[in-house]
């Protein structure tokens, strides 16, 4: 696979029902994605175009291959500094090991960079090691415990 075809750019709500077949084959939850209905992912990813959180898609040959959420997020601490977030990375099953993966989060953190974030930090289900070895080689480093609450 040539990199240099492989197009970054913010998702637009008509790349939903793509978006949602990425996410579901990639989720460690069965069924709690559905590409058949992709009203909800569009109107999230609308209304991301309007702020300074994006979604991004890999696309290659006019087709979406990867998504990542960047979320921008102000905090408290840092004398109001602006963080981001990373979430939702997935590849297309048949492109992983390619470096869309790559491109996606390199995009996103200079994205962050641009906007002055002073960090970006994301969270990886413990049991994804192979992710955990590609943020790494990323330059992320483990340095938190994270702790999650599913609500009703």
């Amino acid at each position: 696979m040539d990199l240099q075809q492989v197009r970054i750019r913010e998702a637009e709500p008509r790349d939903a029902r793509r978006i949602a077949q990425i996410l579901d084959a990639g989720s460690l939850h069965p069924g709690a994605e559905d590409p058949e209905d992709p009203t909800s992912y569009a109107a999230v990813i609308g209304a991301f175009g309007r702020g300074p959180s994006k979604i991004l898609v890999a696309e290659s040959e006019a087709k979406v291959v990867g998504v990542i959420q960047l979320i921008i997020i102000q905090h408290l601490q840092r004398r109001g500094g602006i963080c981001a977030e990373l979430e939702s990375v997935h590849v297309a099953e048949e492109m992983r090991g390619h470096g869309i993966g790559g491109l996606l989060v390199e995009d996103a953190v200079r994205r962050a960079a641009e906007l002055g974030c002073y960090r970006v930090q994301l969270t990886s289900n413990v049991a994804r090691l192979d992710a955990h070895r590609f943020y790494e080689a990323h330059g992320f480093t483990s340095s938190h415990l994270g702790f999650k609450r599913n609500l009703p």
